[in-house]
């Protein structure tokens, strides 16, 4: 048991949280929600012993392991990947070398009777212990399972580090917490670079293996299927549910019109106390009645409704000017990097108005086919697009593209042309950009706002082709809602490359997945297809 007492935490005269208590029990998995800049990450450094609160206390048995995995890292050295997984048990081989060098030591002293002596069966007998307790592991056999799980091959375990993307470093660090087999796992976005297949590995592992959890993501499904309790940071203070998020999102509308009934009724009592005040001021008869009112609205203390709903904000692409039939048509494409082939005899058609996804593995060519539509690299095969197709792009590392010298209003006053310019405010609104945030510097701002600022660009061009390349990492809820909406009233073309379930759910009619060096096209939205291929994987893993 984990226990949180009083927890503060302040930035420059700014209280992020204050007073904040809860306890971690044995087995507890939970989703820590809370709009961008509530401090999510804030208070999992400070659990993780990364960062030192303002005030108060973390208590935690003398032995507890608490993991953390953040959302950046990343380590980059001369071991190879099954060496740095391995890494993991540095401590329990370091204490088995310990024990062994004094047993060896018990068997070559003939000082019995001396203090020395006796000290070393006293740390013998501590030692083996507490290598007891661990039970026995076979540490290869670990390593391996749990690299093969987050999606590395056999024949990656010799590679280098560093010849790993930051994505797949990702998973390196992932890999060594989940063999640590800690008491409490921490996890910042873990599913940013997973995979679909290593999602739903993850979220077996995490409810059948792991101790206690706490996550943060906005990958709703996972957070849906791993957690069992909900706590959410709102203007400083939290709320604790015992119930998964699609449970919290019901309780929390309920608690929010409890609250906005309550301020709603406050706020009447005090208008209606300062008319009276106003009326009878200056009446003698009065001046008891008026002086004690105007001492209660003095005490009064003035009830707060949680973070405004923006769930009824309807964000719209401009209409897009009219493409061929046909905006993508590839036939037998193939890609190789210096004879590493990537995928080959890829043959794909695309209509005006569709919306497909692009899944599979990492390293399988989604990326790859989409540089090669956008015309950034060479290829095999024939590829054309239609007539009068208006691409835009939306790529992963958009959001580190933009010119940090640059307020978040001067960013979006740059691009707009137009009658555009005039909806900039309701745009960037919607988005979750208040007034506050319009002079904000682009450098300051958070992964998911800066995401965010990408995604209003990309709202300025009117265009007929949209490709998004993993258009939500960073995305809170919220934002991830409103853009899916308005990509569904979209009325272009739409590609999209994405491991979030949910946000393809009921969004595409088709599903191109890349593995095995090929292209394969299926005629289904995203849940029938998932539905269909984790069978398939179940029976996979029956047949080894």
């Amino acid at each position: 048991m984990i226990s949180i007492d009083g927890l503060a935490v302040g930035f420059g005269g700014t209280t992020l949280f204050k007073d904040i208590s809860f306890v971690v029990n044995d087995k507890d998995r939970i989703a820590l929600m809370g709009k961008n800049g509530a401090g999510k990450s804030t208070l999992l450094k400070v659990i993780a012993g990364v960062q030192k609160p303002s005030n108060g206390i973390i208590s935690a048995p003398k032995d507890a392991v608490i993991a953390y995995l953040p959302q950046h890292l990343i380590t980059e050295n001369k071991r190879t990947l099954f060496e740095e997984a391995s890494q993991a048990f540095s401590e329990m081989i370091s204490r088995q070398a310990d024990l062994d060098e004094l047993n060896h030591q018990l068997t070559v002293r003939t000082d019995y009777e001396s203090e020395e002596y006796y000290a070393i069966i006293e740390k013998v007998s501590e030692l083996s212990e507490k290598l007891y307790s661990l039970g026995e592991v076979n540490y290869d056999a670990e390593v391996e399972k749990i690299l093969l799980g987050l999606g590395f091959l056999r024949t990656d375990f010799k590679r280098p580090t560093s010849d790993f993307s930051g994505g797949w470093r990702m998973r390196i660090e992932l890999a060594k917490i989940l063999l640590q087999n800690p008491d409490l796992i921490l996890l910042d976005e873990p599913t940013n670079h997973l995979d679909i297949e290593s999602v739903q590995w993850l979220e077996d592992f995490l409810v059948t293996s792991s101790k206690a959890v706490i996550v943060i993501s906005h990958d709703r499904a996972f957070v849906d299927n791993i957690t069992t309790r909900t706590i959410e940071i709102t203007m400083g203070r939290i709320y604790d549910y015992k119930v998964n998020y699609s449970k919290y999102l019901e309780l929390r509308k309920e608690r929010r019109e409890h609250q906005q009934k309550a301020f709603d009724e406050q706020q009447k009592m005090i208008a209606e106390t300062q008319v009276f005040i106003d009326r009878f001021k200056g009446t003698y008869s009065k001046t008891l009645q008026v002086q004690s009112r105007v001492k209660m609205l003095e005490k009064l203390e003035i009830l707060e409704v949680d973070e405004v709903d923006t769930s009824h904000l309807r964000l719209r692409f401009p209409p897009s000017p009219r493409s061929g039939n046909y905006p993508v048509i590839a036939e037998d494409v193939s890609k190789n990097y210096n004879g590493h082939l990537v995928f080959s005899d890829a043959s794909l058609t695309i209509q005006r108005g569709e919306k497909v996804a692009f899944v599979g593995k990492n390293g399988e060519g989604k990326s790859t086919l989409i540089k090669a539509i956008m015309g950034e690299i060479e290829h095999g095969g024939k590829l054309s697009l239609g007539h009068n197709t208006m691409i835009g792009y939306f790529a992963q590392n958009e959001a580190s593209l933009l010119d940090e010298k640059l307020t978040v209003f001067q960013t979006i006053d740059d691009v707009a042309k137009g009658d555009i310019r005039s909806k900039i405010k309701d745009i960037l609104g919607a988005f979750m950009f208040g007034g506050e945030d319009w002079d904000k510097k682009v450098k300051v701002l958070s992964g998911g706002e800066r995401t965010r600022l990408a995604m209003v660009k990309l709202l300025l061009e009117p265009v007929n082709l949209l490709i998004l390349d993993e258009p939500t990492n960073h995305l809170d809820m919220r934002t991830k809602d409103i853009l899916k909406q308005a990509l569904m009233d979209f009325d272009g073309t739409l590609i999209l490359v994405s491991h979030d379930r949910d946000f393809l759910d009921g969004m595409v009619s088709k599903v191109f997945e890349f593995g095995n060096k090929r292209v394969k096209e299926h005629f289904e939205g995203i849940r029938e297809f998932l539905e269909r291929k984790k069978m398939e994987h179940l029976r996979e893993l029956e047949g080894k």
